[in-house]
């Protein structure tokens, strides 16, 4: 992991440093859009509503539309803000943990100690298990004062960052204040239902079997040969705006195709010169589903 802040935790003459980490990643395969005709790239570009001039980022400002009216904000603008640019993470309060509404909850950061010695580090921490309590701390990043949570996680701190008060939406539904007549029968019958799925959470059960059918799918072309050579086409402008590894990459893709391709060429051919009836053509799913190696494969590709 890379630290994303470095700074200070500090709480009355107590200052602890740490790094700051993100505790959370996407595990969704990156797909782009492209022509179904020859699988070209699908490109944005910023483009002027009243010149029609395709601008450069560097020239491009921000603004507020209030719906009749547009106020411009330059670079200048902003920068006279009275950003907060401090490192360090504040601690306001210490409040009882189930006081913090989950649903105030966003993103989620782990804090390394970052000194010689990691006593005060340790410190908050088993204070913080001892008086079953949650820090409520402010800090500065990416030119935002952010309100965030200070918990113990394993023997990990955790920072999770909050949504401010009107960021959560009130939620009024007037059909919830119609009366509803429930009988202890169905109540008695629904925490019976209850009780037949009651278990113990472990989130190592669960996977996410779209992406691993996506991955699946994916390798699955890739071994039938189900995939178009598009390096002449845009891979010049991927090894600017991402390196000359790409073009190594497709180089691969593309001998392995091949490969693949001219297996499955040759196994018809064979295949051919028998009097046996051909058997029924498999759809992709029960392809995929003959691969048990495809899953792990796509996985590290996709990695």
């Amino acid at each position: 992991m890379r630290a994303i802040w470095k700074g200070a935790l500090t709480f009355g003459l107590v200052n602890v440093p740490v790094k700051v980490y993100a505790a959370t990643e996407d595990h969704d395969v990156s797909l782009h859009q492209v022509h179904n005709k020859d699988g070209g790239r699908i490109r944005y570009q910023r483009k002027c509503e009243v010149c029609g001039e395709i601008v450069a980022f560097q020239d491009i400002d921000k603004a507020y539309d209030d719906g009749e009216r547009t106020v411009v904000l330059t670079k200048d603008d902003i920068d006279s803000l009275p950003a907060e640019r401090s490192r360090e993470i504040d601690v306001v309060e210490f409040v009882p943990s189930e006081q913090i509404d989950p649903l105030m909850l966003d993103r989620s950061y782990y804090l390394e100690p970052d000194s010689m010695s990691p006593k005060a580090y340790v410190l908050l921490r088993r204070t913080l298990e001892q008086t079953d309590r949650t820090a409520i701390v402010r800090f500065s990043l990416r030119q935002k004062t952010r309100l965030a949570a200070l918990r113990v996680r394993d023997d990990v701190l955790v920072l999770q960052t909050l949504l401010w008060a009107d960021e959560v939406r009130e939620a009024a539904f007037p059909a919830l204040d119609e009366p509803v007549r429930i009988s202890a029968k169905e109540l008695e019958l629904s925490a019976s239902l209850v009780e037949s799925f009651a278990g113990d959470f472990d989130p190592e059960a669960f996977t996410d079997e779209y992406q691993d059918e996506l991955r699946t799918l994916i390798e699955a072309k890739l071994e039938k040969g189900d995939a178009l050579d598009t390096s002449e086409t845009f891979g010049e402008q991927e090894e600017e705006e991402t390196g000359g590894e790409v073009i190594d990459l497709m180089a691969a893709l593309r001998a392995s195709v091949e490969k693949s391709r001219a297996a499955r060429e040759g196994g018809a051919a064979k295949a051919g010169k028998t009097k046996d009836a051909p058997a029924p053509a498999k759809s992709e799913a029960e392809a995929s589903a003959d691969k048990p190696a495809a899953k792990k494969g796509a996985k590290k590709k996709a990695s």
